[in-house]
């Protein structure tokens, strides 16, 4: 008996592009400029840059397999820039504009990248990363005019060759490279796969996750150098969605404008982008009428946030949990189900969870309780960058270093970080859950809880608080709402204002900040 086959088709994420270019010519990737324009391309326009900019990178001596690292904003360029990349077979480094040049160029050396597309206003901050790093970094210029040393790419782009050919290589070869943020620890490379990508994106675009569809235009606010801005660039090209790009400008009367001027459907980003969006508009009035839903992720949703985000613009927040090690994306919580913004939905096919003790070994009891969360999947990293050594067990779980509960219909809530325990008196106390409670108080805008160092208990909670209206609410109010729901000895010993929280590059609340300025000695 001779069994039949099935062709071969290697899962490249260059296939999305040329699926849209195909399929969807005309549906359009938007790009908001600071001077107010909005540069408009159809997906078969934006295949032929994309692949002139291959040739143009071929031509400087970029091959499979070499890393080239961009610096850049969220624009139609860097969208360009990746599809070029990884459809060569080369892998796209990107890089995090928010982070010094000591920590960028230290990321350079190990990539090893010889190439670096900056946007215009960065290239200062490329300049200084070229003088830290051992090797010869040439610098290509995107979104504005190039000087010195630094090269337009579209001034290459013009005289490159079309017709650039795709893929030729193998579904495993690696695509991406993206370093973690480093918001709890030092940065970690996590290498992505053509395949990894692929499969994440078929995942997200499932109706009980994101549930991107054609007729969508979706506001990817989640940074391009922030672990694939979610995925977005591969996912609106291989439905045909709209995909808009704000540039750098990520305040709330610019995202408004934005998502009004192009009838935004769907929007994404970290929960501290859709406060901006509602104080603006809390503020100055006006309406997203195209709006439906908001999914956030990145760092816990306050439930004050999410309440004020549904009843002033009318839409669905969907709540999610992901990490740089995932792809990112693990759990959505469906538009269609009830909501809360402690659960993040359940994890769809293709990634599984497992909650264990702190020595990795799976709780006997799955549902309901408190433990470590593992993952494994076919887009969860098995090895970080350099490393020779997995960072998976011999069953494939990867420790994530979240805390979670999983309910009886497999519903995830995350409920702290394990290096956010604070260690008191021998005993442990769960910022995540002081926070919770805090959060949820209409007065407060963001709110987190570290461990400040004490003499006689080792560590002692303090809370930090960014309220609404400074003064509206006191300290002795802000700590009575945890009386009763957390243990009496988990109360804070102090509060400390914040005029505005310190946020990390990519938008959650800088833990090691904190800590370096509030925990050693008294609060102030």
């Amino acid at each position: 008996m001779i069994d039949g086959a099935m062709q071969p088709f290697a899962l490249t994420l260059d296939k999305f592009l040329a699926h849209a270019a195909k399929w969807r010519p005309t549906s359009q990737v938007v790009t908001a400029r600071d001077d107010g324009r909005i540069d408009r391309i159809g997906y078969a326009d934006l295949k032929v840059r994309s692949q002139r900019v291959s040739a143009a990178l071929a031509g400087l001596g970029v091959a499979v397999g070499d890393r080239v690292a961009t610096l850049a904003w969220n624009t139609q360029a860097h969208v360009e820039a990746w599809y070029a990349i990884m459809g060569m077979g080369a892998v796209c480094h990107t890089l995090n504009p928010r982070l010094t040049a000591e920590h960028l160029a230290g990321m350079v050396a190990r990539s090893q990248a010889q190439i670096v597309i900056a946007s215009a206003d960065l290239l200062g901050l490329a300049r200084q990363v070229a003088a830290r790093v051992p090797q010869a970094l040439r610098l290509l210029v995107i979104d504005g005019p190039a000087h010195g040393e630094a090269q337009a790419l579209e001034a290459l782009i013009a005289e490159a060759p079309g017709g650039f050919a795709w893929g030729g290589f193998d579904e495993t070869a690696p695509c991406g490279l993206c370093f973690t943020s480093g918001t709890t620890g030092a940065p970690k490379g996590v290498t992505y796969t053509h395949r990894s990508s692929f499969l994440h994106t078929l995942r997200a675009l499932q109706v009980d996750t994101m549930a991107i569809g054609g007729a969508d235009a979706v506001l990817a606010v989640v940074p391009m150098f922030h672990a694939n801005a979610w995925g977005l660039p591969f996912a609106c090209p291989a439905v045909g969605a709209k995909l808009v790009l704000p540039g750098r400008n990520a305040d709330g009367a610019s995202l408004a404008r934005l998502i009004r001027s192009e009838s935004v459907t769907i929007a994404v980003g970290v929960p501290t982008v859709w406060l901006g969006l509602l104080e603006h508009l809390e503020a100055a009035g006006g309406e997203v009428p195209s709006l439906k839903r908001i999914i956030v992720g990145g760092a816990p949703m306050p439930p004050a946030l999410m309440d004020r985000l549904e009843a002033r613009l009318g839409v669905i927040v969907q709540t999610s949990w992901g990490m740089t090690e995932l792809s990112p994306t693990g759990t959505v919580a469906p538009a269609g189900a009830e909501r809360s913004a402690a659960q993040s939905g359940r994890p769809a096919v293709g990634v599984d969870l497992m909650v264990a003790d702190a020595e990795g070994r799976p709780l006997p009891q799955q549902r309901n309780v408190e433990g470590h969360l593992h993952v494994r999947g076919a887009a969860v990293v098995e090895r970080y960058f350099g490393d020779t050594t997995p960072a998976v067990d011999a069953d494939g779980w990867f420790a994530t270093g979240d805390l979670a509960k999983i309910d009886d219909e497999g519903n995830l809530a995350i409920t702290g970080r394990a290096k956010d325990l604070i260690k008191s008196g021998g005993e442990w106390i769960n910022p995540a859950e002081i926070e919770a409670v805090v959060s949820a108080l209409p007065e407060v805008s963001l709110a987190a809880v570290i461990g400040r160092q004490d003499p006689k208990w080792g560590e002692r909670p303090i809370l930090l608080v960014e309220l609404r209206e400074p003064g509206h609410v006191s300290d002795e109010a802000l700590l009575e709402a945890l009386k009763g729901r957390v243990a009496s000895w988990w109360v804070p010993d102090a509060v400390v204002r914040l005029e505005s929280m310190p946020l990390a590059a990519t938008g959650k609340i800088d833990k090691l900040r904190l800590r370096a300025e509030y925990g050693a000695g008294a609060a102030t």
